[in-house]
C-alpha cells in the first residue's frame, strides 16, 4: 500500500489510508514521514500498514475494519502535538499509535493525557518518559536498560574495556540525553573509566577536532550516541584518524542498514536492539514481507529495525485491547470506548514478534534485548538478554 506525503511550509499534513465506509474503527497514527527522522520513520509506516492489512483481511476487529487516520509530524514535536489534538478532537480516533520519537512523544503525550486517549509511541525510548502518565504507554524498552545489557555483555567478554570516551550529537534529543546522562552513569557503574562527554552537531561536516581529542586519550572503547547518519560520521572520522578500539552504542543507531552505512569502518561496532528477525517464524515472516514491500517502494533496507517490529506489534496490541473491550467505533461512544481501551492496558499481557508474554512495568513494556556486533560486514548476534519479569 503506497503512502505519499509532502510537507507544505512548516506544517504537517494529514494522510489517511483509503477510507472505508463509515462503519470502521478509527485509530490515529502520528508518523515521521518527513524531516530528519524520515529514514527510520518511513519504514515503520509500512510496518503499520502490514498489520492493518493482515487484521482487516482476517475480518477486522469485532466485525469492523481498522481505519488508520495518519498525520505526518515532519519529525517536529510541535507538529506531533498538533496531530494528536486533530486526531482526537476532529477525527474521533479511539487511540493513537505514535508519535515516532521521544522528543515528539514528550510533547504529544501531554495532549493524550489532557484528552484521555491512549497513546503508544513507536520508538520513544528516553528513560522515564511515561512516568506520571495515565494514558501513555510504551511498547519500547528504554535506553537505560538496553545499554546496561550491552555493557554487561561487553564486560563479560575478553574485549578491552577499561577506559572509554563518549561522543554525542547534542541536537538530537535522545542522543543528547544518552550522551550526557545515561552513558556516563552506566559506564561508571560498570567500572569503566570515562572522560567528559564530547558534543558534536547533527549538521556538522567536520568532526576532526572532537575526534582528535579522543585520539589523544586513545580509550579502549568509544561510546557514540547519535542517529545512524550522525554515528556514521563519527565512526568514519575515528577510523580515519587511526582509532583501533571498539565503538559501542545503544539502540539509537541499532539499524541493520548501518552495516552498509558505516562501511568497513564499522567493523566490530557493538550496539543493542529490541528485535531479532530469527526469534520466531512469525518474526522472520514479518521481516521478509517488510523488506519486499519496501523494495517495491524503492526503499533499500537490509533488515527490519526494532521500531518497525514495535509499530507492527502496536497494531496487534490495540486489536487485542479492542476485542477484549468490545469497542464498536461508534462516534457517539468515543469517549467511553477510549476510557475502556486505556483501562484495559492495566495488567495486560501480549504476544508479539518482539517478544512473548510481554507485560508492562509501570507503563513500559518489558522486552528482550539483543546485543549486535557488526562482524565481517554482517548484523550478527553477540549476546541476548531475556525480558525482565513484571512485579
Amino acid at each position: 500500500m503506497k503512502l505519499r506525503t509532502h510537507l507544505l511550509a512548516a506544517a504537517a499534513i494529514v494522510v489517511a489510508l483509503p477510507a472505508y465506509a463509515q462503519d470502521t474503527i478509527k485509530i490515529g497514527n502520528i508518523v515521521a514521514a518527513s524531516g530528519f527522522l524520515k529514514s527510520v520513520g518511513e519504514t515503520a509506516i509500512t510496518a503499520f500498514d502490514i498489520a492493518v492489512e493482515e487484521i482487516n483481511a482476517a475480518g477486522g476487529v469485532n466485525g469492523k475494519p481498522i481505519e488508520l487516520i495518519r498525520f505526518d509530524s515532519g519529525s517536529d514535536p510541535r507538529q506531533a502535538s498538533v496531530g494528536a489534538r486533530k486526531l482526537i478532537q476532529d477525527d474521533d480516533v479511539l487511540a493513537i499509535l505514535g508519535p515516532f520519537s521521544s522528543g515528539e512523544s514528550r510533547v504529544a503525550m501531554n495532549d493524550a493525557e489532557r484528552f484521555k486517549t491512549l497513546m503508544i509511541p513507536t520508538a520513544a525510548s528516553a528513560p522515564g518518559l511515561t512516568e506520571g502518565r495515565t494514558y501513555s504507554w510504551r511498547l519500547t524498552e528504554d535506553e537505560q536498560k538496553q545499554f546496561s545489557r550491552l555493557l554487561s555483555a561487553l564486560t563479560s567478554s575478553d574485549i578491552p574495556h577499561k577506559t572509554a570516551e563518549i561522543v554525542y550529537v547534542s541536537d538530537e534529543v535522545v542522543a543528547n540525553s544518552a550522551g550526557t546522562q545515561l552513558y556516563p552513569a552506566l559506564l561508571k557503574a560498570a567500572g569503566i573509566e570515562t572522560g567528559e562527554p564530547i558534543p558534536v552537531q547533527y549538521k556538522s561536516f567536520d568532526m576532526s577536532a572532537q575526534v582528535a581529542t579522543i585520539m589523544q586519550k586513545n580509550p579502549d572503547i568509544v561510546a557514540v550516541a547519535g542517529l545512524p547518519e550522525s554515528a556514521s560520521k563519527v565512526i568514519k572520522e575515528l577510523r580515519r584518524q587511526g582509532y583501533e578500539g571498539r565503538v559501542i552504542g545503544s539502540q539509537i543507531f541499532a539499524d541493520p542498514n548501518v552495516t552498509e552505512l558505516f562501511g568497513p569502518e564499522g567493523e566490530g561496532t557493538i550496539v543493542v536492539a529490541g528485535f531479532w528477525k530469527d526469534r520466531t517464524p512469525q518474526a522472520a515472516a514479518f521481516n521478509e514481507e517488510l523488506l519486499a514491500l519496501l523494495e517495491e517502494k524503492g526503499i533499500h533496507k537490509l533488515g527490519a529495525h526494532h521500531t518497525d517490529a514495535q509499530a507492527y506489534d502496536g497494531v496487534y496490541l490495540l486489536k487485542q485491547l479492542m476485542e477484549a473491550t468490545g469497542v464498536t467505533g461508534d462516534p457517539e461512544m468515543v469517549e467511553e470506548e477510549r476510557a475502556k481501551l486505556a483501562a484495559a492496558m492495566e495488567g495486560v499481557h501480549f504476544n508479539g514478534i518482539v517478544g512473548d508474554d510481554i507485560c508492562f512495568a509501570g507503563h513500559d513494556a518489558e522486552l528482550p534485548g539483543y546485543v549486535i556486533e557488526i562482524k565481517d560486514g554482517q548484523w550478527t548476534k553477540f549476546a541476548e538478554a531475556a525480558a525482565d519479569k513484571c512485579e
